[in-house]
């Protein structure tokens, strides 16, 4: 069976929301999925892993979150070949139009460096998921299984 893992950080709600949304979708599909929140991730959490996907917010001035920054800055240094990746980010483009989803952005490039090879594209949300975004993070969710085929 496909195993899946959604690496996330959430300050307010609406990444952990999307995670969960992502969750869903996998397993609708017969992929086995597992939730990670931020604090948990380590340099082997996608070592089990046949999609590996990461779901943040970005902080501040286009900043990796916080409780992301360690698995950040190792990623690059894993070896992740035969293995499919995705991200999503959450943001808010009114507020923060210059850094709107950098951090996503920021972890599509570390994956580059790992040997992965990018399932779907990078899916940027304006805050919370709404409909629109469901039928998105839907056609993200099926080009990923796909791609493990």
């Amino acid at each position: 069976m496909t195993a899946a893992k959604i690496v996330y950080a959430s300050a307010t709600g609406n990444t952990e929301g999307i995670a969960e949304f992502l969750e869903e979708q996998f397993k609708a599909l017969d992929v086995d999925v597992e939730l990670v929140e931020a604090d948990d991730a380590d340099e082997d959490t996608f070592e089990e892993a046949d999609i590996c996907v990461v779901a943040t917010y970005t902080d501040g001035d286009g900043e990796i979150p916080f409780d992301l920054e360690d698995f950040f800055e190792e990623l690059p240094e894993q070896e992740l070949e035969g293995k499919v990746f995705g991200v999503v980010g959450s943001g808010d483009s009114e507020l923060y139009p210059d850094y709107f989803c950098q951090a996503a952005i920021d972890f599509e490039e570390a994956f580059g460096k790992t040997g992965a090879t990018k399932g779907a594209d990078l899916v940027k949300i304006e805050n919370a998921y709404d409909d629109e975004d469901e039928v998105v993070l839907k056609a993200f969710v099926k080009a990923m299984v796909e791609a493990t085929a």
